[in-house]
């Protein structure tokens, strides 16, 4: 117990330490972070009339975020699965990042639920006994499940192996590889389940169809990795942990399978939505071509349409090969999903509305602060779990060797 204490002080002690441009770091992304805290404290008095949401367009950017992120922190596994199942060696060095990326995102996912909800007391309304859980007939209270199971089981992991390697002993495998191919399952089902929850509505058409969760996967083996990529480089850039190339350039193979199957299964839907006409085709009509002089999201998706293709064309071409190149594409795929699976998907789901009314949503200053502050907190989050977790894993960090008491 006492090593425990002595470890958790001196990682304490050590948030606190770094050069200029470690401070300089945390303090703007501080700053962000209380911005959005400002204007969530603005919504929290005025209500939810501080957003662009309506009674026809119920969900916005709040829910867009939360189902874009949702992805980024299950597409972790992408790094578990060559490193545990595949035995790829190289991939050990950096899959502990990943879960420290997920951990990260998943708080994320769930500060996006939390301002949703306006008020969050109204969270009680699912925690047995004071409320109603609804389980196991309501895929929200199955949404609940799989998002903080995910967190727990990468906290154990991510927290048990750093702490071993600051103990200078080997990890007893029964604490921690179940929990590794337990956490491979849960992060497929937090994706799947998420998108049951847009599946299931059967009066929003624009989503109900068996492609989605498909998509939803797809998709996150690609914003996840692309993200990742850009982390590792900068991890091997500014700090001294150094990042081969290999773990890099897999997860460029896994983006590039990913996005090609992504990219079918758009031209899937859009086949099914625009080849056969029908009033259903409406929410994907207005969408991509505007629907009666209502126009507000088609710059978007065409612009994260020709994002993607960008991305793609580089991702299957040499020139991803170098890491530039390689660069511009997780940067053009990133974003060209980040519209797709945000806005993309969830607006136009409401639009028209089930009583045919055409009521547009583009999100307001204080939404759009709110989702920077949470942005902001979780690359905080994330910075500073880098901060203590790479000396413990260049060995700069760890427990003093206990002097011996024998007599000489």
């Amino acid at each position: 117990m006492r090593d425990y204490v002595t470890f958790l002080f001196r990682v304490w002690r050590l948030s606190f330490q770094g050069s200029w441009k470690f401070y300089a770091w945390m303090t703007l992304l501080s700053a962000v972070s209380l911005l959005g805290l400002n204007a969530y404290a603005h919504q929290f008095v005025q209500g939810l009339q501080t957003s662009n949401m309506t009674n026809q367009v119920s969900w916005g950017a709040y829910i867009a975020n939360f189902t874009f992120l949702v992805g980024v922190a299950a597409a972790a596994v992408m790094l578990v699965i060559p490193a545990y199942i595949y035995k790829k060696e190289y991939m050990h060095e950096v899959v502990l990042f990943g879960e420290l990326l997920a951990i990260a995102v998943i708080v994320m996912c769930l500060l996006f639920v939390t301002v949703d909800l306006g008020h969050p007391e109204r969270f009680h309304h699912m925690i047995p006994p004071f409320g109603i859980f609804n389980f196991p007939g309501s895929i929200l209270s199955w949404d609940v499940i799989v998002l903080n199971g995910y967190l727990l089981l990468n906290m154990h992991i991510a927290g048990y192996l750093l702490y071993c390697r600051y103990q200078r002993r080997k990890p007893t495998k029964t604490f921690y590889i179940p929990f590794v191919f337990l956490s491979i399952v849960w992060a497929v089902s937090i994706h799947t389940v998420t998108a049951f929850l847009y599946v299931g509505l059967a009066g929003r058409s624009y989503w109900h169809h068996p492609l989605v969760p498909s998509r939803f996967l797809a998709s996150a083996f690609v914003a996840g990795p692309s993200l990742m990529i850009l982390a590792f480089q900068v991890i091997r850039r500014v700090t001294r942990y150094y990042i081969g190339d290999q773990p890099i350039f897999t997860l460029r193979m896994i983006m590039t399978v990913a996005m090609v199957i992504n990219m079918f299964l758009l031209g899937c839907e859009l086949f099914t939505e625009f080849y056969s006409p029908t009033q259903h085709a409406a929410a994907a009509h207005y969408l991509y071509f505007g629907l009666h002089g209502h126009h507000a999201l088609v710059p978007w998706i065409w612009s994260a349409m020709a994002l993607d293709f960008v991305g793609l064309a580089l991702l299957i071409s040499p020139l991803s090969r170098r890491i530039a190149g390689l660069n511009i594409a997780c940067v053009a795929c990133f974003i060209g999903i980040w519209i797709e699976k945000g806005f993309g998907l969830i607006i136009p789901g409401f639009v028209p509305s089930s009583l045919g009314q055409i009521v547009e949503y583009l999100p307001s200053l204080n939404e759009t602060l709110v989702c920077l502050g949470i942005w902001a907190f979780g690359l905080l989050l994330f910075s500073w779990m880098l901060h203590v977790a790479i000396p413990i894993m260049n060995g700069s960090l760890r427990a003093q060797p206990e002097l011996s008491t024998t007599n000489p």
